[in-house]
């Protein structure tokens, strides 16, 4: 999700002089939008969001939201969280240290891996929607992002990857492969999830 906000949000405009807790990259670009990002602890969230040290905050969605009460504390609830689609699980080892494991031992590795990342995806596609329908039954005020405000985070998100490929060549081989492969995706994903999903939306909709 896109975050909790005290007051609404509709134009670039609003965003600038936002004190809101996002880190990393997603902190980085709202930072080029005028926004001034803090990073909190997931604990410390909750009373800065209270005492108005903070006006906005992003955490993760609906189920674990409503654990932390933040609809207690924030009224609207902002979509998409444009700086992270779905978890993503890491597992990082040392190079030398894995080519030292038998094959079997490596495939083992991969296939947990995987299954980690599938069960999380699962997990939260089935606990996410009961917890949203219980915020918005608690008064939580449902937000898009407006086009414009989106559109100048993906302006702005192209921008910082490239000052950093600039800097960093590592970055630059990883970031040229990598967007070549998003940009076919997107084309894909067009015809074969994108179309499916909205008319599946539309025709629920419409019983």
């Amino acid at each position: 999700m896109g975050g909790w906000f005290r007051r609404e949000i509709r134009t670039v405009e609003d965003m600038k002089g936002l004190k809101m807790r996002i880190a990393g990259l997603a902190g980085a670009v709202m930072t080029k939008l005028g926004v001034v990002a803090q990073q909190l602890a997931p604990g410390d969230i909750y009373p800065a969001l209270e005492r108005g040290v903070v006006d906005a905050a992003e955490y993760i969605g609906p189920y674990d939201d409503e654990k932390l009460g933040f609809n207690r504390v924030a009224r609207f609830y902002y979509y998409p969280g444009w700086w992270e689609y779905a978890p993503s699980t890491d597992l990082m080892i040392n190079l030398r240290a894995w080519e030292g494991l038998p094959a079997q031992y490596r495939q083992a590795l991969e296939t947990a891996s995987a299954e980690v990342w599938h069960w999380s995806m699962a997990k939260f596609d089935q606990l996410n929607p009961p917890a949203m329908k219980r915020l918005l039954a608690s008064g939580t005020q449902l937000r898009p992002y407006s086009r414009e405000i989106l559109l100048a985070a993906y302006k702005a998100t192209q921008e910082l990857y490239g000052e950093i490929a600039e800097q960093n060549p590592r970055f630059r081989r990883v970031w040229d492969h990598w967007e070549k492969h998003r940009q076919e995706q997107s084309q894909w994903f067009r015809v074969a999830e994108d179309s499916m999903a909205n008319f599946i939306a539309v025709a629920s909709a419409q019983r």
